[in-house]
Protein backbone atom coordinates (compact mmCIF):
# COMPACT_ATOMS: atom_id res chain seq x y z
CA UNK A 1 0.00 0.00 0.00
CA UNK A 2 1.68 3.05 -0.84
CA UNK A 3 0.06 6.60 0.35
CA UNK A 4 1.85 9.93 -0.28
CA UNK A 5 1.60 12.49 2.53
CA UNK A 6 2.04 16.50 1.47
CA UNK A 7 4.92 17.44 3.41
CA UNK A 8 3.50 21.12 3.95
CA UNK A 9 -0.53 20.77 4.09
CA UNK A 10 -0.50 16.84 5.37
CA UNK A 11 -2.84 16.06 1.73
CA UNK A 12 -2.87 12.14 1.59
CA UNK A 13 -3.85 9.87 -1.69
CA UNK A 14 -3.78 6.27 -1.18
CA UNK A 15 -1.77 5.59 -4.51
CA UNK A 16 -2.95 2.18 -4.88
CA UNK A 17 -6.76 2.42 -4.67
CA UNK A 18 -7.74 2.31 -7.50
CA UNK A 19 -6.23 3.40 -11.12
CA UNK A 20 -7.46 7.09 -10.83
CA UNK A 21 -5.58 7.64 -7.87
CA UNK A 22 -2.76 6.03 -9.57
CA UNK A 23 -2.84 7.93 -12.00
CA UNK A 24 -3.25 11.18 -9.75
CA UNK A 25 -0.13 10.21 -8.14
CA UNK A 26 2.33 10.73 -10.88
CA UNK A 27 1.22 14.34 -10.31
CA UNK A 28 3.10 14.67 -6.80
CA UNK A 29 6.63 16.24 -6.66
CA UNK A 30 9.38 14.28 -4.97
CA UNK A 31 12.44 16.22 -3.34
CA UNK A 32 15.28 14.66 -1.19
CA UNK A 33 15.92 17.15 1.51
CA UNK A 34 18.34 16.69 4.52
CA UNK A 35 18.79 13.02 4.18
CA UNK A 36 14.60 12.57 3.44
CA UNK A 37 12.39 11.73 0.91
CA UNK A 38 9.68 14.17 1.10
CA UNK A 39 6.20 14.55 -1.51
CA UNK A 40 4.19 17.45 -2.24
CA UNK A 41 0.83 17.79 -3.33
CA UNK A 42 0.02 19.27 -6.86
CA UNK A 43 -0.95 22.56 -4.83
CA UNK A 44 1.72 22.94 -2.72
CA UNK A 45 4.49 22.54 -5.83
CA UNK A 46 2.57 24.94 -7.54
CA UNK A 47 2.73 27.39 -4.96
CA UNK A 48 6.10 26.97 -4.59
CA UNK A 49 7.57 26.13 -7.78
CA UNK A 50 10.04 28.96 -7.77
CA UNK A 51 11.97 27.53 -4.71
CA UNK A 52 11.11 23.74 -5.58
CA UNK A 53 13.02 24.41 -8.73
CA UNK A 54 15.92 26.70 -7.12
CA UNK A 55 16.59 23.92 -4.71
CA UNK A 56 15.82 25.61 -1.67
CA UNK A 57 14.32 23.70 2.08
CA UNK A 58 10.98 23.96 2.54
CA UNK A 59 11.88 25.86 5.82
CA UNK A 60 12.79 28.99 3.65
CA UNK A 61 9.02 28.89 1.89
Amino acid sequence: MTVLVCALCGTTLDADADEQSGMLALSWVASHERGRDVRYCPSCARENLRAIEGKLDAEFW
